[in-house]
């Protein structure tokens, strides 16, 4: 065999079989921890629903259209509001929020499932005292952001410097607003 053929060869081989075998062990590994994330991802999103709907005792998959919500029940059995996961365009990419609206219409909870926000600034809508900015009675016409103090009842301040963010979860959390009356509409 050619010298300079040799060279080329055994390398490209030898690079080939590594591949092929990292691959298998990747494929491996992601085949017995799908489950085990799977289960974890479900355990957080039900730790979640109970975090903006406090006094639901368990939760009732529905569906209207594209959209899946959650039937927030008490121990009896009684509706005691609902739950929507909605998502918004911020600066580093989509904001998913998750939003609590009781029965008698008040946001009981909201909080930021996922965002790839700038840490210090759009990261601070992790923080409560931005998200119980919208722990209030729903607005009819959703909820409007402001620089500054709030001066109207469906008015939320924004978060300082995150003007961008705030307006993604605004618009997640109105979005939400929004499912919540076509639920209420429809029956």
């Amino acid at each position: 065999m050619n010298p300079k053929v040799k060279q080329i060869l055994v390398p490209t081989v030898t690079l080939t079989l590594i591949c092929l075998i990292i691959t298998g062990l990747l494929a491996v590994t992601n085949n017995i921890t799908a489950d085990k994330i799977a289960q974890q991802n479900a355990q957080a999103a039900a730790a979640s629903r109970l975090e903006v709907l406090p006094n639901a005792a368990g939760f009732e998959e529905r569906q209207m259209g594209d959209a899946t919500y959650y039937v927030g029940k008490d121990q009896s059995g009684q509706e005691v509001g609902y739950v929507f996961t909605t998502a918004a365009a911020g600066y580093g990419g989509d904001v998913q929020v998750m939003t609590g609206i009781g029965a008698d219409g008040v946001v009981t909870g909201v909080t930021i499932l996922s965002h790839n926000e700038t840490p210090g600034l759009g990261a601070k809508a992790d923080d409560p005292s931005f998200t119980d900015r919208y722990k209030k009675a729903v607005p009819e016409g959703g909820f409007v952001l402001k620089k500054g103090t709030p001066s109207a009842d469906n008015e939320v301040a924004a978060i300082t410097g995150a003007t961008i963010t705030s307006t993604a979860v605004t618009n997640a959390v109105n979005e939400a607003v929004e499912l919540y009356s076509q639920v209420k509409g429809g029956q």
